[in-house]
């Protein structure tokens, strides 16, 4: 076997979305969007003689005032227990960062924590990252089970939110278009001053939904009462998994709790493209009340997900000197930010 890098979206996309455990972070498309802020990007796939996959890693370089490091979110995407595959693709994962000038890669695999997990790593060189790379801590629903059955699993705050939005006719809506996006970052705006949080900025979010809808793996939904806009969803289908992206409400969003019923029809437009399961993403733990992201967390288990965790952010360093900026800095960062 050797690594070689991939230029076939096709051959990428099937591979990946052939693996269970995958989701966009490993897509093609989210790549193209990297590729479209200016970015470097590497594609990496295992191949036989064959010439057939049988593994992948796709990383972005990203450039810092302490160091260039390449990130790789949600992979290698490959069987961690064939130690000949591990061995071939952390060695060239090695490789391409040192070629590209990288001073450390930071890998966050698309695999449950596991010792073994945590144990293989360390023995392939690399040590816990100071700070995360993508969601580590997940609310997760199972889409083979019908409406019924989640409603069921949900909490009784949820379903009488679900049942005080239906009252409250409020319009539903999902599309592509042009002022779709342009409405989410307006509110998202709106919503982030309410919130105090610092907003993306509208490159960012434009860049992603135009990379997402060429491939057709985007959708934003919209809840409308009397023609105002209440909330949106920025939903991604990819592969098994249906992912909850972004979301932004209006202050009468809440108040006509809007954010349920979007939710619900991207639950319904995945099982139609034969999604599994649908990621609510980042949570935080139960004890957790003075986490900024406590009260979206809570929202997230009151529909009785369950809880994915994620092998951690690992990074693989290249320059020792230079990396001990990059690991005190991010350690301030990590504690000054709660995350």
């Amino acid at each position: 076997m050797k690594i070689i890098e991939i230029e076939d979206r096709n051959k990428w996309d099937k591979y990946v979305c052939k693996r269970k455990e995958a989701n966009f972070l490993q897509s093609w498309d989210f790549y193209e969007f990297h590729k479209a802020r200016g970015k470097k990007v590497v594609r990496r796939g295992i191949v036989d003689e064959a010439g057939k996959l049988a593994g992948i890693y796709a990383g972005v370089v990203e450039t810092a005032k302490r160091g260039t490091y390449m990130a790789i979110a949600g992979g290698p995407l490959i069987d961690y227990a064939d130690k000949k595959i591990v061995d071939l693709v952390f060695n060239d994962i090695r490789e391409q960062g040192r070629k590209l000038g990288c001073v450390f890669v930071r890998v966050r695999p698309q695999e449950e924590l596991s010792d073994q997990m945590l144990k293989l790593l360390k023995e392939q060189g690399l040590r816990p990252a100071p700070m995360y790379l993508s969601v580590e801590y997940a609310g997760v629903l199972d889409l083979t089970k019908s409406e019924e059955e989640i409603l069921a699993g949900a909490s009784q705050g949820f379903r009488r939110k679900l049942r005080k939005a239906y009252k409250n006719e409020i319009e539903i809506s999902a599309d592509i278009s042009d002022e779709a996006i342009d409405e989410f970052c307006r509110l998202e705006k709106l919503h982030a001053e309410r919130q105090k949080y610092v907003a993306f900025s509208t490159s960012w979010l434009k860049k992603q939904f135009e990379a997402f809808r060429a491939g057709g793996e985007v959708l934003i939904y919209t809840a409308k009462k009397d023609g105002e806009v209440l909330a949106q969803n920025f939903m991604i289908f990819y592969g098994s998994e249906a992912s909850y992206h972004y979301g932004v409400s209006s202050q009468l969003g809440t108040k006509y709790s809007a954010a349920p019923l979007l939710h619900m029809a991207a639950m319904e437009e995945a099982r139609k493209r034969g999604c599994v399961r649908y990621n609510l993403w980042g949570i935080v733990e139960p004890e957790e009340k003075e986490h900024r992201f406590y009260g979206v967390s809570e929202f997230k288990r009151s529909f009785g997900c369950d809880e994915l965790r994620y092998t951690p952010a690992h990074d693989l360093v290249l320059s020792a000197a230079k990396y001990r900026l990059t690991w005190g800095v991010e350690t301030v960062r990590r504690k000054i930010r709660h995350v």
